[in-house]
């Protein structure tokens, strides 16, 4: 019995040892993940960019969609009258469809002209255009005529919040339900940056026409009610347009819940970005926050432009009615460098083949144009036949054929 001590514990210390082996590289494992959980969580985008106090917030490059910078910018917020971006959405939607012209006249009701908050105290019965009632919401924020404009594009407030939602839906915002048409507070009427940023970008990219409303430092519009005609003025409650070189627009919003929100559209040397704050603690510092997320993108952001314009030497055709096909490129090329990359790093590259084989149909892709950086395709270019090269018939072959016997 003795001799068979040594065995088990032989056994013993090598499993000792190798639990040991395995126990050091499970916890060199599992600081391994924890180091790169953090790096990750370090390189997220709310965790790179600039400190802001507001505690939603998000920079969206405009053409592309881009997010640049977030934080918290999926919480369900309150909006406030940034709300009536939406309600912009769906007038210039009418308008464009033809529904109605801007000269049109928009009666008010008892419902629109009771509305509290912002307001240019529309009176029940008095008569604005279209184009009056978008200036009242675009520079002023006026509750009045926004509701005036829900009812008259859609026959009622309700239906046209209905509609409202429908859109939101569309442009995938599902951080969002709407109450109401001009943001006034109700519960359950909550959005986020995130979703504020998409129908920025629709309002803007879809219908520029908005920046020539929501650019307008002060301007007036003209009641006439049973009292008489008096002037009443209108001042843009979004101060960057007139304090930031760079600002187009777009909403600003405030009630006591919702605290101070903007969301600001701003171009600088052809790129267009949207940044949105909510729930500041005054305008002073919703502004600031603005600004200083509007020039964090635009140190991060350039475009690269290529016109195209340069003619390409003919292609060699073989088999063919003529010897070469005339090319041309498609169409321009750009493209919104995000990441702080400079033009200059794109790489062009010609795709093309040596030569090709009749028949050659006008208009089709002969190749392409391929931009690229670090070796990192970005995005390409069709190159196109200027012109048909047809296969020879068997007349032509037999002339052809004919020709080869005939003398000099």
């Amino acid at each position: 019995m003795k001799s068979f001590y040594p065995i088990p514990i032989a056994f013993c210390l090598f499993f000792c040892m190798f639990s040991a082996v395995f126990l050091e590289a499970d916890t060199k494992a599992f600081a391994s993940l924890q180091n790169t959980s953090q790096t990750e969580e370090t390189n997220t985008p709310e965790n790179l960019g600039p400190e802001i106090s507001a505690p939603s917030a998000i920079l969206m490059e405009a053409s592309t969609g881009t997010i640049l910078y977030e934080k918290n910018s999926h919480e369900k917020m309150r909006p406030a009258s940034i709300t009536k971006i939406m309600t912009l959405i769906l007038i210039f939607e009418a308008l464009e469809s033809g529904k109605f012209t801007k000269t049109d006249p928009v009666t008010v009701s008892e419902h629109a002209a009771g509305m509290g908050g912002s307001q240019v105290y529309l009176e029940p019965g008095e008569t604005q255009t279209v184009d009056d009632m978008i200036k009242c919401i675009s520079i002023a924020s006026a509750n009045d005529a926004c509701v005036a404009m829900a009812e008259f594009v859609e026959g009622s407030e309700d239906a046209f919040v209905a509609r409202m939602n429908e859109k939101a839906k569309e442009l995938g915002m599902n951080d969002t339900t709407f109450c109401n048409s001009c943001g006034l507070e109700t519960e359950g009427h909550l959005t986020s940056a995130y979703d504020i940023a998409l129908m920025s970008r629709e309002l803007s990219v879809n219908h520029p026409e908005i920046h020539d409303y929501c650019t307008v430092w002060m301007d007036s519009i003209t009641h006439t009610t049973k009292k008489g005609t008096s002037e009443f003025g209108l001042t843009n409650t979004n101060k960057l347009i007139r304090y930031y070189s760079y600002a187009t627009g777009l909403k600003t919003g405030y009630t006591g819940q919702a605290k101070y929100c903007l969301s600001a559209t701003a171009s600088k040397n052809g790129v267009d970005l949207i940044s949105v704050v909510m729930a500041e603690e005054s305008p002073t510092v919703r502004n600031k926050d603005s600004v200083t997320l509007l020039d964090y993108g635009f140190a991060h952001c350039s475009i690269y432009e290529d016109a195209n314009n340069q003619t390409l030497p003919e292609l060699p055709v073989k088999k063919g009615t003529a010897d070469t096909v005339p090319i041309r490129y498609k169409n321009p090329f750009s493209y919104v460098l995000t990441d702080g990359s400079s033009p200059d790093q794109v790489e062009k590259t010609i795709q093309l083949p040596k030569q090709v084989n009749a028949p050659v149909i006008e208009g089709t892709a002969a190749g392409r144009a391929v931009y690229s950086i670090d070796g990192k395709e970005i995005g390409s270019v069709e190159i196109v036949y200027l012109s048909s090269v047809d296969a020879p018939s068997l007349k032509d072959c037999f002339l052809h054929s004919l020709l080869l016997f005939l003398p000099e």
